[in-house]
């Protein structure tokens, strides 16, 4: 089976969850076999894991014809595309572009990022998906969170196949309800236009049901995971520590509740001295917590470390001895998961999707400072409670693998086609 898939993200260069997930469920529905997938991005860098899936960029995807021979392409492009795809994809522009911002090669360059233009990028990926639809034959097209679904709905046009939508967050979860009108619309028309919905927890397909009024029978949970963890990271080593490490790994952003876990800090600091809090991330939030620990008391004991990426994240995990989420409204979360694989003890909110896959976990409501404080001080001060929610935690996380997820998503392509 062919799957065409947008996505906006893809490791090694991810800027949060989007990018992980989509990696995750690719190499998992590629393990299960009979599996053909391209993954469409605005911007491959080259160092791409390659094998499970056929990696094509928007930015070296033409629109407008160029003169150009293939040793010439070699040189601009060859990193991250095969020149005879350029060339394939070049036979199939489908009306004049020259008017729009092309380079050298008629391509539009993407940021590969979130710019302040990110509407008009969204647009021209879906200008871009025109092309790719009529080049690449696919069964099913599969378009990865708002971002893709107008290249996901354009593909549909130009294909006439099925068009499932992957919802990993809506403006409802990123805005805490202020919601963005031009993002709401552009979510609504996608799910307006999928044959099949999928969401990535029961909390984000109740929102999708009752928010964006889509009937229950289209709409499928397919709960997020995680990839097995190579020695290398389960080993990686971390200088020695006198003090309980404390983290939240994430974006400084409302959505993440990060005023919550400054709080719970200084209610435990309140108890006990030897511990040291880090907020690993960045966002639009970092300055605001950064005064809130100072007014608090704590900027001795608080540490901002930036965004993390790749091995970084698991140096982190490996030197933490708690782990805490306190999303406001989290449509999933794999953070916990991966803390869990490198056996950290974990506090989630119970607005989080992976609280209902999750048992060995302690479960709190976001803003409920005091019961935050608690369990941590009972997973650093407790021994017994540390090593039994590291040890069942560790053996729970091991059996939530992609390809079961992929498996799921697998059928919900057979039962499309079969139709």
């Amino acid at each position: 089976m062919k799957a065409l898939m947008f996505g906006w993200e893809f490791p090694p260069h991810i800027l949060g969850g989007l990018g992980t997930a989509s990696y995750g469920l690719t190499k998992g529905m590629f393990d299960c076999g009979d599996m053909d997938i391209t993954f469409v991005i605005p911007k491959p860098w080259g160092d791409e894991e390659k094998g499970f899936a056929r990696i094509i960029g928007a930015n070296t995807t033409p629109i407008a014809w160029r003169d150009v021979d293939s040793e010439y392409v070699q040189s601009r492009i060859g990193n991250v595309m095969d020149p005879q795809t350029y060339f394939d994809l070049r036979n199939h522009i489908y009306s004049d572009f020259n008017y729009m911002n092309t380079n050298d090669l008629g391509c539009i360059e993407f940021s590969g990022r979130y710019p302040d233009n990110l509407v008009e990028e969204i647009n021209n990926y879906s200008i871009v998906a025109g092309v790719i639809a009529r080049t690449i034959p696919c069964d099913v097209i599969h378009s990865h969170d708002w971002l893709t679904y107008p290249a996901g709905i354009h593909a549909k046009q130009v294909t006439g196949k099925p068009l499932v939508i992957h919802v990993h967050a809506t403006d409802f979860d990123r805005s805490r309800g202020n919601v963005n009108p031009t993002v709401f619309n552009i979510e609504k028309d996608g799910m307006n236009n999928a044959d099949h919905i999928i969401t990535v927890s029961n909390l984000t397909r109740r929102t999708v049901i009752e928010k964006y009024g889509i009937s229950p029978d289209k709409v499928t949970t397919v709960h997020n995971a995680v990839e097995p963890l190579s020695q290398e990271l389960l080993n990686v080593t971390v200088p020695p520590k006198h003090d309980k490490v404390v983290t939240f790994l994430g974006r400084i952003t409302m959505q993440k509740g990060p005023e919550y876990f400054v709080e719970a800090a200084a209610q435990v600091l309140s108890k006990v001295r030897g511990v040291q809090f880090v907020m690993a991330g960045g966002g639009d939030m970092m300055e605001k917590m950064i005064r809130l620990a100072a007014r608090r008391g704590i900027s001795d004991r608080f540490h901002f470390a930036g965004f993390l990426r790749g091995k970084e994240v698991y140096e982190m995990l490996k030197a933490s001895d708690v782990y805490i989420m306190p999303s406001v409204s989290e449509p999933f979360g794999i953070s916990p998961l991966e803390a869990m694989q490198m056996g950290v003890p974990s506090i989630i909110s119970k607005q989080s999707g992976c609280a209902e896959i999750l048992d060995n976990v302690i479960k709190v409501d976001y803003w409920d400072t005091n019961a935050i404080a608690d369990a941590i001080y009972s997973i650093i001060k407790y021994p017994a409670m540390y090593k039994e929610l590291r040890e069942k935690g560790l053996e729970e996380v091991n059996q939530i693998v992609w390809k079961k997820a992929g498996a799921k998503v697998i059928d919900i392509y057979k039962n499309l086609l079969n139709r």
